[in-house]
């Protein structure tokens, strides 16, 4: 023990020395967890809308007001040809257009079938799907209540009774994207803080020469493996507590399934970051490499994969089953869960067990490698 702790003395050293990979630590994960939360969002409102509206009555202007009550909406421009549409359309300063032409309430009137027409900017894939959704749901609504108005109007049909949905969301009630955001943005600064921290680090030694100068001391391999592990360690655990106070007093984002285990649970997913990065530093001879190797071949792939952004469920099978393999989107249950739902180790053990397997073999195995590397 008294020898891991001069290794973790003289790595603590070390890095406070260097003001690089000092600030590098501490500084961009709290400033990636505040633009994260608050320009990495989901969230569809405000869908700039351009109207064209040939029929300029009663009844076209009640579909517009519809579109700009529902809150998703706002209208950029109103113009009284359909060619204007383009414009706005090509230079993004609408996402959507709606076109009612002439005779819209006439039509109406005499119970005749009429069209409204609604364009959507496909160049933004996600926004136009959701805004044409929107789009679609309004004119359904107003199409169901004008029908049911004109029976009752005419006496065809007493007026129906009302059927009031009362909506509940869990976890999320306002349903911000940035809560489902930012507890993801936990897993992500573990990984690529720590992974790229222990490979560069490492590496590094390699470059300067000081590693073969350990290795020649009778530190053994494993003294060596854990002394140059635990000062990450420490950083690692020093970042979920900057997470913590910044999502509880910035986003009012609490842990609501407790912190301690959230600090139990980051440390177990840390033997998996540590393990990786110690497995990157035998394959690599520059930091350089190092870097790149993390990233392209571990950070990336877990970042498309493993729900932070994209459903897992919409992606092909055979990158369903890619994502079995990547810890991190167990972690990303783990963290979601104790952060939204509250739920502790009766619901979340499953994925616990999953993360400490993942956990324990690659770190075990980076290990092996690195002694065998060492001798």
């Amino acid at each position: 023990m008294r020898i891991v702790l001069h290794i973790v003395k003289k790595e603590l050293i070390q890095f406070i020395h260097d003001k690089k990979m000092f600030v590098m630590s501490f500084i961009p994960p709290v400033i990636q967890l505040i633009v994260l939360g608050y320009a990495a969002s989901l969230d569809v409102r405000d869908i700039p809308l351009v109207v064209c509206d040939r029929d300029n009555s009663a009844s076209s202007r009640y579909l517009v007001e519809n579109f700009v009550a529902s809150g998703y909406f706002r209208i950029v421009a109103a113009v009284g040809r359909e060619s204007e549409v383009d414009r706005w359309l090509d230079n993004g300063q609408a996402s959507i257009a709606l076109i009612i032409p002439r005779g819209y309430e006439r039509k109406l009137a005499n119970g005749q079938q009429t069209q409204v027409q609604c364009i959507a900017d496909g160049s933004e894939t996600t926004s136009a799907s959701t805004a044409f959704s929107y789009a679609m749901l309004i004119v359904q609504n107003v199409a169901q209540n004008t029908i049911v108005e004109s029976l009752v109007k005419y006496g065809a049909i007493k007026a129906p009774p009302r059927i009031i949905s009362v909506p509940r969301i869990w976890y999320n009630p306002e349903l911000k994207s940035r809560n489902f955001m930012v507890p993801g943005v936990l897993g992500l600064l573990l990984v690529i803080m720590t992974m790229i921290l222990t490979s560069m680090a490492i590496v590094r030694e390699k470059e300067m020469g000081t590693l073969e100068q350990l290795i020649v001391t009778p530190v053994k391999p494993i003294h060596l493996i854990v002394g140059k592990l635990l000062p990450f360690l420490t950083i690692g655990m020093i970042d979920v507590f900057l997470v913590v106070v910044f999502t509880t007093l910035v986003f009012d984002l609490p842990v609501k399934g407790g912190v301690l285990l959230l600090f139990v649970l980051c440390g177990i997913f840390l033997l998996t970051t540590l393990g990786l990065g110690l497995f990157i530093s035998t394959i690599s001879r520059t930091q350089q490499q190092a870097m790149m190797t993390a990233i392209f071949f571990f950070i990336l792939p877990m970042i498309f994969f493993s729900g932070f952004v994209f459903p897992i469920e919409n992606m092909p099978r055979i990158i369903q089953f890619v994502s079995y393999f990547l810890p991190l989107r167990y972690f990303f249950v783990i963290v979601r869960g104790l952060f939204l739902k509250g739920v502790g180790l009766t619901i979340l053990w499953p994925q616990v067990l999953a993360l400490l397997i993942f956990g324990i073999s690659i770190f075990t195995l980076s290990v092996l490698r690195f002694r065998k590397r060492l001798r």
